[in-house]
């Protein structure tokens, strides 16, 4: 089940492509995942049945990051970088890096060649992707072997392979190539991964034009299926371009008095790594950006790039000389792509934190109000609730939790173990604990609650009302957090004819209502495990033959739980001066007697 923190997040996600990193509850990256919609793929962890690994990896999700992107197949490369770079646990595919995805490699040898391989290696080759499409990959290979042939057969063989033959070998099979033959070739592989495909899609063109002239439309589909395999293999992307140069790329929003920064480490032509920053602005959005950029690169484990990309509104020549870096504003192409999509990231973690706050509000104080107006009360902003529990009679106690402007605030919660009731009576119970909590706070002149709520139905809330009007001459009001069948919240007794009072199970106030009673409920049930729990472990020393009270004082003392006294030696007993034979009847009664028992709620 999916914390509240999470939940709230869920609601908030953008219908964009992008990447989403999912953090354990100690912030390490467990996983990193792309989708072409964060908001229904990340939604489906936490809405959806889940199986084995992925039940797993959603059951240590502590908390989710997202970076969006402008298309698919940008997510799909940022998710590459990010599994290299965190190496996450969940990540089965690629998580060494070198597996599964596409790159095409042009050899460091005498007689180099082409391939495609999902393995990158520091052989001095040149490597290009990787590419979100094995497929195109393959077909774009073919149509490089066809345009700018390099080596296809084995090396040298005193005769001409097929492939020279076909044109698609330099002929390294029968003869000695020029180095420079190759390097001229090379040189247009380079241009055409590069992205400057456009000669090869003219050339592409012009043969599909011509076979449809002449009718061999199955052709003229392979050259169109060819174009489309390029475009999808080889066209710019903002994620993994094919400039190395270092550079930061900085970029902001502001809004209602906050700033939201965001920093985008380039290295090795992709994105490694994205820094966000919030706070609240002193001066304006500009000279707050530029201070930061500053003091980013003051810190002595920063280290500096080659450049640094800041947006038009802050002034580059200003950056450069306060840091030392060249920093300037693109008007256009892929690094103008990257700082609108560093501005755009900023503005969804504002537009998140700002929503989150307003979440947030009605569920807490907007919940109050709605509950305020449901009774026909003044406005709430102190609410006290009682619980009871014990078992099979014994063991009574009660406990009572207090929500401030819809929050808990556990410091001011209270426990009570009953001292007029021996046995199971909710009416009694109810009589002593309201008498002993509000007799204390009006002989302190404590504030009073502006609401009571008791986890029970009319027997509980005429106890109350009795106590407070006829012993005590309070008017609090007081209403019952009546249960269902399936023991959750179903409405709410209030009034003098203890009506029932329907709230839209919807609405904030219900889940208000629910919260509180499950607090309580878990709160008392909490007290008087630890309280049976003490009892028991006394209880149980008490009937061992051979064990009087120092005995057993000195077993508490040495092994603190009766867990630890359990899983002791005979030998460990003996240590602390009790007799052998006593020892073994200690160690004897605790391996054949383990109590059951049944919590029970009044």
């Amino acid at each position: 089940m999916a914390s509240k923190h999470i939940e709230d997040k869920l609601k908030l996600l953008p219908e964009k492509p992008g990447v989403y990193i999912m953090k354990d509850d100690k912030g390490k990256v467990i996983y990193v995942g792309k989708s072409k919609n964060l908001k229904n793929r990340v939604r489906s962890y936490f809405k959806s049945k889940q199986y084995g690994r992925r039940a797993k990896l959603v059951k240590n999700i502590a908390d989710y990051e997202t970076i969006i992107t402008a298309t698919d197949k940008e997510a799909f490369l940022l998710e590459i970088t990010l599994i290299q770079k965190y190496r996450p646990y969940y990540n089965v595919r690629l998580k060494n890096g070198n597996g599964g995805y596409p790159y095409i490699k042009i050899t460091n040898e005498k007689d180099p060649q082409m391939m495609v391989t999902s393995y990158v290696k520091k052989d001095g080759a040149f490597y290009y992707g990787p590419y979100p499409n094995v497929y195109a990959a393959d077909e774009t290979l073919k149509f490089l072997q066809k345009m700018y042939p390099l080596r296809r057969c084995h090396g040298y063989q005193g005769r001409a392979c097929l492939y020279y033959h076909m044109n698609q070998c330099l002929g390294a099979c029968f003869k000695e190539v020029p180095k420079s033959e190759y390097d001229e070739q090379i040189k247009k592989i380079k241009s055409f991964l590069n992205g400057n495909v456009s000669a090869a899609k003219k050339l592409i063109k012009e043969r599909m034009n011509v076979a449809s002239d002449n009718m061999e439309y199955e052709r003229a589909a392979e050259l169109r299926d060819q174009l489309n395999y390029i475009q999808a293999t080889v066209e710019k992307q903002k994620i993994i371009s094919h400039d190395y140069t270092q550079r930061d790329v900085f970029n902001f929003y502001a809004d209602k008095g906050w700033l939201s920064i965001q920093v985008f480490y380039i290295r090795q032509a992709r994105l490694m790594k994205r820094v966000k920053r919030l706070f609240p602005i002193l001066s304006t959005p500009e000279e707050e950006m530029t201070n930061f950029i500053v003091q980013f690169y003051d810190q002595k484990d920063q280290i500096k790039p080659r450049e640094i990309l800041v947006p038009e509104s802050i002034d580059a020549s200003v950056i450069t000389e306060l840091t030392g870096i060249p920093a300037r504003t693109p008007i256009r192409g892929q690094k103008k792509a990257l700082l609108k999509m560093a501005k755009e990231n900023a503005q969804y973690v504002l537009d998140e934190k700002f929503r989150l706050i307003e979440m947030n509000h009605r569920k807490t104080v907007g919940a109050m109000d709605e509950l305020s107006k449901a009774l026909n009360l003044k406005k709430l902003n102190r609410i006290e609730a009682f619980d009871h529990s014990h078992i099979d009679g014994a063991d009574l106690v009660s406990a009572m939790v207090v929500f401030e402007d819809g929050k808990p605030n556990n410091k001011k919660y209270r426990k009570y173990k009953l001292k007029t009731v021996d046995h199971a009576d909710e009416a009694a119970s109810t009589r002593e604990v309201i008498r002993r909590r509000y007799t204390r706070l009006l002989k302190e002149h404590a504030e009073m609650p502006d609401l009571i709520l008791m986890d029970g139905g009319e027997i509980q809330m005429n106890a109350v009302k009795d106590v407070l009007e006829n012993e005590l001459g309070l008017d609090i009001p007081v209403a019952g957090m009546v249960k269902n069948n399936k023991h959750k919240t179903a409405d709410l007794l209030f009034g003098d004819n203890d009506n029932h009072v329907d709230l839209n199970p919807q609405s904030q106030s219900f889940y208000l209502v629910q919260r509180i009673q499950d607090e309580v409920h878990r709160f008392a049930i909490s007290f008087h495990h630890d309280l049976h729990s003490k009892n028991s472990m006394t209880s149980r020393l008490d009937s061992i033959k051979g064990v009087g009270p120092k005995t057993r004082n000195k077993l508490l003392r040495s092994f603190g739980s009766m867990k630890n006294i359990e899983e002791a030696k005979v030998e460990e007993i003996q240590e602390l001066g009790i007799p052998k034979n006593v020892a073994q009847t200690i160690k004897y009664t605790f391996q054949n007697s383990k109590p059951v028992a049944r919590m029970r709620k009044m």
